[in-house]
């Protein structure tokens, strides 16, 4: 340290202080990295690696970003998982004494962020926090969830580490804390895709402690203790919240006063949807691609405002599961459908809106212009007409529901008074405000408007006076005002000039007159800069003021752009207004798949009937070909159970909604490596996990369970999985399969129904009529589709000889002449091949009878006796054959 300069020396205690952050060290125009800081940012953005003190024996390396382009650069350090901590120049150079004071101004994290470029207007920027005691897990899992950018600030506390990740899994959060010790635990991480940091030890005492995290919470929201925040049973929850506070507060280097409310919200307040599910149906975003279009929050987004496509998104992760409440929305989106007048006036309002929450959130926390302020009044203005939209609709719930609509008239009036239209991008430039808002502020402006006219003056006198027609005078931040005159002309110059600057073709003169202007223009222009900061100032604590106010007009303006945007949908795809109520029957009639109908609008969507309760059709057996439309109908009837508990109008002529507490789907093959589960594993587990969870009042959607083993195993573990969910759950279930053996269930099982996806034949090929019917169906046609597929002819063909030999039972016997033609004939020619001739030996099987007689059936599972079942089903047929 002591072989440092001062600016090193202050650079390495600012590290020092947060080592998990790359520092970005002011130092005039740049922003400056140095060791290995300069190292990881080099490799990370492509930059120039330099070094510092290049002449001594130690460099220090060294890389730099303009500061005008910084926040591009933290945004790609951000994706990479990098926090950086910002270090600002806090008093202007020229008034230095010694080196500039410099300091941390905030810590900028994923989670933290609040630049516009990088959020994503339609979704939160969750920050979450992760408390939970390994050693007694029995008593929860707290979750604390923070969007800096808009103030939202909730709380939850869940009963494991499972019910955490399908949570983590909705919220999606760019960001999660957890203490050191939970990072170093060996129970399962859930939470590992999101922590991104621990717990920095900024104090001694840990951050996570209850009584800390108490007292921080009751300080910042003003309260005598948690009960009055209604948390004082959420212990877990509070203490992951008061955690997830200071470091807010720490990142940002002040008190986040924009925070006005802690909500603690419950899960079994809304319709569970675990991961896999929310990735099978496509929510949110598609399997293939991850893009928002093809999927459902694709089709259901005709929001106006980043206000309104926040708020449908929080309605689809989070369906209702009380029907009155239900009911109470769907009332208002059927008011929208009705009034298509109403309706479109109401959106055309909306569409002037601005993000009203994540503009006062940048105002409040001091990180926004000029044009944030012209962005607010516009979007003032707007509410202020929308405000008199409603109370012109006096008889309607769109009156109710903007009741609290407040446009701050006093504070619109304000910022159209004082900002001009067209503001500069920093507040560093001048020019922010209008004439006549502030009469010294005109003054300082005249006197900078007049400098123009008097240097113009100031020039044609010098002329006159020296007899030089070719000089100017010229100005730059570096020397100031200067007289220019070219080389060879410098010889000319009145004695009374003093030489400034010589360059090579030109030579620069100041004199008196001219500095005496200089002191007085730059004078004013300083006063100037330093005046309209002061005034931004108040104009941005004018506006945090009035924070509190601004949400509740930002929630209300969210709320009314999500329904108008579900009854836009209603009305343009031709959806109807669900029944929902607690009876156990889902019955849907000419249901259609909300996502399939729109993307292939070249063929015409052949709907579907559905009916699932719990007294006669709680399974249904869906078999038929692939292709043919199995998942279509099943996915199609969980997206239209989850709209009409979200609230919305569902594509169907008709449709009855018992609400349902829970949907799981278990749909096609794939593994995670990463966790290291095979496709096969990654479908038992999911299996299981339905099967621990579900309740009578879930929707299970099952496609081709045990699909990835050999068939009887397969075969047997869907069948198993069948009776269980049949005797012992009870949900309603959609299980479709190509094991037609599994259709037999209907005939023991009173509420396992029979259904199949029509189609017709026809000269050996094969139509697909999309249409759900009762029934089973004992054939797959699996060739057939494969050569719509493309398979060559070839290929088509020898799979229906095989085929053939398979239903005749003689494909065994056919394999094992063949092979022994093939041995003789290797041992003859010398050819070589990969399957050599094999010796078996063959004993003659107890009869069948026996094996039953001996075995104790009370002893085995129904697994192991359904595997008994399927081995001597097989054995008494071979039998017979060669008895035959």
């Amino acid at each position: 340290m002591s072989s440092k300069t001062p600016m090193m020396r202050h650079y390495l205690e600012l590290k020092q202080q947060h080592p998990d952050a790359l520092l970005f060290y002011r130092c005039g125009d740049f922003y400056e990295l140095f060791f290995d800081d300069a190292a990881t940012a080099a490799a990370e953005l492509d930059l120039v690696l330099t070094s510092r003190d290049k002449s001594s024996d130690n460099p220090v390396p060294m890389a730099g970003v303009p500061h005008h382009a910084a926040v591009n650069y933290i945004n790609r350090l951000l994706e990479k998982g990098h926090k950086v901590a910002v270090c600002e120049q806090l008093e202007d150079p020229k008034a230095a004494k010694g080196m500039v004071r410099r300091g941390i101004v905030r810590i900028v994290t994923p989670g933290t962020t609040l630049d516009v470029e990088s959020l994503d207007a339609e979704a939160n920027n969750y920050l979450a926090a992760i408390w939970l005691d390994p050693a007694r897990l029995g008593e929860g899992v707290g979750l604390a969830v923070l969007d800096l950018s808009t103030g939202e600030f909730r709380l939850t506390q869940v009963s494991g580490v499972e019910e955490l990740q399908t949570e983590l899994v909705r919220l999606q959060p760019t960001e999660a804390i957890l203490p050191e010790s939970l990072k170093k635990s060996g129970i399962e991480r859930p939470w590992s895709a999101w922590a991104r940091s621990c717990y920095p030890n900024w104090e001694s005492a840990d951050a996570f402690d209850p009584t800390e995290a108490e007292t921080r919470l009751v300080e910042h929201f003003h309260v005598e203790s948690l009960a009055a925040l209604g948390i004082d049973k959420l212990q877990q929850g509070a203490r992951a919240a008061g955690a997830l506070l200071g470091y807010v507060q720490r990142t940002q280097m002040q008190d986040a006063s924009h925070v006005l409310s802690l909500k603690p919200y419950f899960l079994s307040d809304y319709l569970q949807l675990d991961e896999s599910t929310k990735l099978n149906l496509e929510l949110e975003r598609t399997l293939i691609g991850q893009t928002k279009r093809g999927s459902l929050f694709g089709v259901l987004d005709l929001s106006r405002t980043a206000l309104g496509a926040r708020t449908l998104r929080r309605w689809l992760n989070y369906p209702l599961v009380q029907p009155k409440a239900i009911q109470a929305r769907l009332a208002r989106v059927a008011e929208y459908v009705e009034s298509g007048v109403m309706r479109g006036d109401l959106r055309d309002i909306l569409r002037r809106i601005g993000d009203l929450q994540r503009i006062a959130g940048r105002i409040s926390l001091n990180q926004s212009t000029a044009r944030d302020l012209v962005a607010l009044a516009s979007s003032l203005e707007a509410v202020a007409e929308l405000r008199l939209f409603a109370q012109a609709h006096e008889s309607t719930l769109l009156f109710q529901d903007a009741a609290g609509l407040d446009a701050l008239d006093d504070l619109q009036t304000l910022l159209a008074e004082a900002i001009v239209d067209d503001p500069p991008a920093t507040t560093r430039e001048g020019g922010m405000f209008k004439k006549g808002f502030h009469a010294e502020l005109d003054e300082l402006v005249s006197l900078q408007t007049d400098a123009k006219q008097a240097i113009a003056a100031l020039e044609a006198e010098e002329k006159k006076r020296s007899g030089l027609t070719n000089l100017r005078i010229k100005y730059n931040r570096v020397f100031g005002y200067f007289i220019e005159l070219a080389k060879s002309q410098a010889e000319r110059a009145p004695a009374e000039w003093t030489r400034r600057q010589t360059l090579t073709n030109v030579e620069r003169f100041i004199t008196p007159e001219l500095k005496e202007f200089e002191d007085k223009v730059l004078g004013a222009q300083e006063k100037r800069i330093k005046l309209e900061e002061e005034l931004f100032e108040q104009m941005r604590r004018e506006v945090a003021e009035r924070f509190g106010r601004l949400m509740g007009t930002a929630e209300i303006v969210g709320r009314l752009d999500a329904l108008s945007a579900l009854g836009e949908l209603a009305v343009r795809e031709r959806y109807v207004r669900p029944e929902v109520d607690e009876d156990d029957e889902i019955l849907i009639e000419e249901g259609r798949h909300p996502v399939i109908e729109k993307v292939n609008r070249d063929e015409r969507f052949i709907p579907n009937d559905l009916r699932l309760d719990n007294r006669d059709h709680q399974v249904l057996l869906l078999t038929g070909p692939n292709m043919a439309g199995k998942s279509t109908v099943m996915r199609q009837a969980a997206l239209i159970v989850i709209l009409a508990q979200m609230g919305s109008f569902v594509p169907a002529s008709r449709a009855k909604i018992g609400v349902v507490d829970r949907v799981f789907t278990r749909v096609g093959a794939s593994d995670n490596l990463a966790r290291g589960l095979s496709t096969f594993m990654v479908e038992m587990t999911e299996t299981a996990a339905i099967l621990e969870r579900a309740t009578p009042r879930s929707l299970v959607v099952l496609d081709e369970i045990g699909r990835g083993t050999s068939t009887f195993d397969g075969l047997s573990i869907a069948w198993a999985v069948a009776e269980y969910i049949h005797d012992q759950i009870g949900a309603k279930t959609l299980f479709a399969t190509h094991y037609h053996e599994l259709t037999e269930l209907a005939i023991t099982k009173a509420r396992v129904q029979n259904y199949n996806i029509a189609v017709k034949e026809y000269r050996g090929e094969i139509i697909f009529l999309r249409k759900l019917v009762a029934g089973a169906t004992n054939r797959s046609y699996g060739i057939q589709v494969g050569k719509l597929a493309g398979l060559p002819q070839s290929v088509v063909g020898r799979a229906k000889e095989v085929l053939k030999e398979l239903e005749r039972g003689e494909f065994g016997k056919n394999r094992v002449q063949e092979a022994t033609a093939g041995a003789t004939k290797q041992a003859a020619t010398g050819q070589l091949s990969f399957f050599g001739p094999r010796i078996v030996e063959v004993k003659e099987p107890s009869p069948v009878e026996e094996e039953i007689e001996a075995l104790d059936l009370d002893t085995l599972t129904p697994l192991e006796a359904m595997n008994h079942l399927w081995k001597w089903r097989e054995r008494l047929k071979k039998e017979k054959k060669e008895n035959s």
